[in-house]
């Protein structure tokens, strides 16, 4: 969970935890090695996994393609038999599994929820009974009189169906604000790489995903002015530790409505459902239609009543409270209608609250399911570029391109002040916060790659404050760094990703994972039993988490593996959600932005290879995604020498980097190094990358220059990340 507190009874984390820091360090030098060793990373299997993920953190009833085995139906009551939940919780809470379709606990709910109805029917009755005494007619209009006392029945009676979507993390809430997000950021990697996650086997599994999430919304978006934002509570579900199939938690249902508004909320799965509905257009457009219609009611729900969502939900405050208000939802919903649409007044939308809401204001370097606004930049970026830099508004995006620029230089340091650039760990990772840091790498990653990749449709790069540029090519390498760290290639030589790579978290902070089956074992696991069986039980998880991306390590490149640590051990959805789009457009190299219409294959190499015409400013990807390109710039390494000291054998690796253009002269060469554990001489440490030292200005045509690095793993990556030629 993002904020707040965490998993039931623990109440902090141990800052120290040096024990189990201590005790992997063997463990995890070795596991570095293996990393080194391989030729790199699989990022179709880790797509794969990453998707396969969200099946674990379905709530409801499974379909029959359910491909995780462990999991089955749960939440079968959410939204229903108002007045039951209270009583249920006192009368079953250690004794009746919420299994749903449970006899003892399916007669006593619909025996309650009859009761409750033929009272308040009884009621009814008797009204009508007396109006119509005191009427010498009954009329139609009369009972038109009555229909808000039926409706209020059915209120009473059987309320929405909430049955359905997905649990945010390790615990067994419906949180929405998080919800909508993962929702909208699945989207958006379909729409960006679908024809890329098609080529790999996974663009069913992914529009799945999808639809799983929106069609809950629909559910919960039963009229144009209501939204049902939450199923159960924090405090109650942290109190307990029971598998989703167990549950004797509330699982009260938290509403939206004029009284009780909830702007980020609303305009969040507003954003949700137009995203979704553009990847449902071609496949199912009356879905798509449907999706579409509540997002444009939502969106008008969240802009003409306006309020904090955590005001009205207020259960939510400890685990998601909005600390950016409802501005920046507001924007991206408009933005996310424009695309879906193509109508005007939502562009305007956009432009005319550029300032009062934010857009062009702010300069943000976080971008998650709180803080939206380098998403509302990148999105009016990307609008501005498909439109030639020019149309209606076109001032006003050139300043939302303005912060989406300086967001894209601040991950690359680049921004020109230490304030603004974005923290890294010793290991490179980016870094902002101790819980959960993990889920605005991912996000930050994606918007790099999708931005870069428009940039590069338009023949453009970031302009960063500093001065310098920052190319396409630039970006994505710098996305690629940041995915190779959760995939391993980081100080400890761990995937951060469940069930990637040889060494991986195996006691993830994850109620169902965390206890056995129901499908092995039905017993009825009770709230404070699974605490004392399975929370403090040692040893990894009986079920696997499979493609679950936990919270990562801390400031320092520490992890410890451990089922209390949920600041660093617990998945959320919205880690993985953009993590899907950015692994698919790795998998196969070159991709595109399928939603607008352009061919991108080859683009940043196309930008990278016109270097021969004028004098070039210009960037190359990694070796990995075009090394069958031709460059003028060649990188040689070769090992030189190899020795042994204290069981280790230690490698001497010598790269010469030449210039093979017949006639120019490279300037501000940039090199990129990544699976490199040892020191490195004769280059320089820059804000991105390394450089030669400053004596060396230029590299002429036909001359080389070289640098030595020594570790004890096979060789590291090296690229060219900038230059120029002239």
């Amino acid at each position: 969970m993002a904020r707040g507190v965490g998993g039931g009874g623990a109440r902090g984390v141990a800052v120290g935890r040096m024990a189990a820091v201590v005790l992997g360090l063997a463990v995890a030098l070795a596991a570095a090695a293996q990393v080194a060793a391989g030729a790199g990373h699989d990022y179709r299997q880790a797509l794969s996994k990453s998707i396969l993920y969200f099946e674990a953190q379905r709530s409801g009833r499974l379909p029959g393609g359910q491909r995780i085995a462990w999991r089955a139906n749960s939440g079968l009551l959410d939204g229903k038999a108002n007045g039951v939940r209270n009583v249920r919780i006192k009368a079953a809470k250690e004794t009746k599994p919420d299994r749903s379709m449970d006899p003892d606990l399916l007669f006593f709910v619909l025996g309650h929820t009859f009761h409750l109805c033929v009272l308040r029917m009884f009621r009814i009755i008797c009204r009508l009974h007396l109006e119509m005494r005191s009427s010498t007619l009954f009329t139609p209009a009369l009972f038109l009189l009555m229909m808000p006392s039926i409706s209020d029945m059915h209120d009473s009676c059987w309320q929405v169906d909430l049955v359905g979507g997905y649990y945010d993390a390790g615990d067994n809430v419906k949180f929405g604000l998080p919800m909508a997000f993962t929702v909208t950021m699945m989207s958006w990697s379909v729409l960006e790489y679908g024809d890329q996650m098609a080529a790999a086997g996974e663009l069913g599994h992914a529009m799945d995903a999808v639809k799983w999430g929106t069609d809950y919304f629909v559910k919960a978006h039963p009229e144009p002015n209501v939204l049902y934002g939450e199923v159960g509570d924090g405090d109650s579900d942290h109190d307990c530790w029971q598998r989703p199939e167990d549950m004797t938690t509330s699982r009260q249902a938290y509403r939206l409505d004029p009284q009780h508004p909830g702007s980020e909320l609303a305009a969040e799965t507003a954003a949700a459902m137009a995203a979704a509905s553009l990847v449902f257009r071609s496949s199912n457009p009356g879905y798509a239609n449907q999706l579409l219609q509540h997002s444009k009611q939502l969106f008008d729900f969240a802009d003409k009543y306006r309020g904090r969502y955590d005001s009205s939900i207020t259960v939510a405050r400890n685990y998601y409270a909005s600390s950016s208000g409802y501005g920046d939802e507001l924007l991206w919903a408009a933005a996310w209608l424009y695309e879906a649409t193509g109508e005007g007044h939502y562009l305007d939308y956009l432009a005319n609250n550029a300032d009062a809401l934010g857009g062009t204001g702010w300069s943000i370097n976080e971008f998650g399911w709180d803080v939206k606004y380098p998403g509302v930049q990148v999105l009016a970026a990307m609008a501005l570029l498909r439109r030639g830099n020019s149309g209606a508004h076109a001032d006003v995006l050139r300043r939302y391109k303005q912060k989406a620029d300086l967001f894209a230089c601040a991950c690359l340091g680049k921004s020109g002040s230490a304030n603004t650039n974005v923290r890294r760990t010793p290991g490179g990772m980016m870094y902002h916060q101790s819980w959960n840091n993990v889920q605005f790498v991912t996000s930050a990653s994606f918007l790099l790659a999708a931005y870069a990749d428009h940039l590069a449709a338009a023949g453009q790069a970031a302009q960063c404050p500093s001065g310098d540029a920052a190319s396409p090519a630039e970006l994505v390498a710098f996305a690629r760094s940041q995915v190779d760290y959760i995939l391993g290639s980081n100080p400890r030589g761990t995937s951060y990703m469940v069930g990637y790579g040889a060494a991986f978290p195996r006691q993830a902070h994850h109620r169902g994972a965390s206890i056995v089956s129901v499908k092995v074992d039905p017993s009825f696991v009770s709230c404070q039993a699974g605490y004392s069986s399975w929370y403090h039980r040692q040893g990894s998880n009986p079920n696997l988490l499979e493609g679950a991306v936990v919270g990562g390590p801390d400031e320092y490149d520490n992890f410890a593996d451990e089922r209390d640590n949920y600041q660093q051990t617990e998945a959320t959805t919205y880690n993985n959600a953009p993590l899907i789009g950015v692994l698919a457009r790795l998998a196969a190299g070159y991709g595109g932005a399928r939603r607008f219409g352009h061919s991108l294959a080859g683009a940043e190499v196309d930008a990278a290879a016109s270097v021969d015409s004028g004098n070039q400013t210009s960037s190359l990807p990694s070796p990995s995604l075009a090394a069958e390109h031709e460059s003028p710039i060649g990188i040689e390494q070769k090992a030189t020498a190899s020795w042994m000291e204290r069981g280790k054998t230690y490698h001497r690796y010598s790269v010469t980097v030449t210039n093979r253009s017949m006639n120019k002269t490279v300037h501000e060469l940039h090199i990129g190094i990544s699976k490199l554990y040892g020191k490195v001489w004769g280059v320089d440490k820059a804000r991105y990358g390394y450089v030669f030292p400053s004596w060396m200005l230029s590299l002429p045509a036909g001359k080389s220059a070289a640098f030595v690095y020594i570790q004890a793993a096979p060789p590291a990556d090296v690229w060219v990340t900038g230059y120029k030629l002239l």
